[in-house]
């Protein structure tokens, strides 16, 4: 089984095709700008859903965690934001370690953006704005709650999401008092451009007492 695994990884390829070119002497002063300019070309390239990006996490012992989330925006004044139960993992995680790193991969350009920085929690006014500015379907998620327990059977959380759906249809703005915006405000901010013969370009954005310092990287 280990030898097939390895075979079918060794068949594999990345980036057979026309890159873009990244010129990071041409970058912005700031992340920002080049963030959404690159977001907005992954969505114009047909990336599929380039507003997930993987959100990493420690918990109170130091241990690692990992898992994708949906990116609710990104601006100056907060930085990069995303939303989750206050009690699932990752909530409880942010509360004991409020640091955490976002990392988007957009294969079909060969792009790969790192941010991480400290985590605040915004007003909770903020939280169930956001929310209620959403699908029926994600208010009926956030409804059904629990995020992070143990489930003691598939039709048990059958029950608990029909529910959820029913009252979120009967009730749109429906409060979830555990249901928290996160913002990460950076302290760096990593822009990867692959490229197929392995000359990749790594331009990093750190945060400095007088602004933003720009570095280029080895690959």
């Amino acid at each position: 089984m280990t030898t097939d695994l390895q075979a079918l990884l060794r068949s594999l390829r990345v980036w057979d095709t026309e890159l873009p070119a990244f010129d990071p002497g041409a970058a912005p002063a700031e992340p920002l700008p080049l963030f959404v300019e690159w977001f907005a070309a992954a969505v114009a390239a047909g990336q599929t859903e380039p507003h997930t990006p993987s959100l990493a996490t420690t918990d109170a012992e130091g241990r690692a965690d990992v898992r994708t989330v949906m990116l609710h925006g990104a601006d100056t004044a907060d930085g990069w934001t995303f939303a989750s139960h206050a009690g699932s993992a990752k909530g409880r995680q942010l509360a004991a370690r409020p640091y955490a790193a976002l990392g988007f991969y957009w294969p079909v350009q060969g792009r790969q953006i790192r941010v991480r920085g400290p985590v605040r929690t915004a007003p909770a006014e903020v939280a169930a704005a956001d929310l209620h500015a959403r699908s029926t379907g994600a208010l009926a998620a956030a409804l059904t709650g629990h995020q992070s327990e143990v489930l003691p059977s598939v039709e048990e959380l059958d029950r608990a999401s029909q529910a959820a759906w029913e009252r979120a249809q009967r009730e749109p703005d429906a409060p979830v008092a555990s249901w928290t915006a996160y913002a990460l405000q950076p302290d760096e901010v990593e822009f990867f451009q692959g490229d197929a013969r392995r000359r990749h370009v790594r331009l990093r954005y750190r945060r400095a007492d007088s602004g933003w310092v720009k570095e280029l990287l080895w690959p």
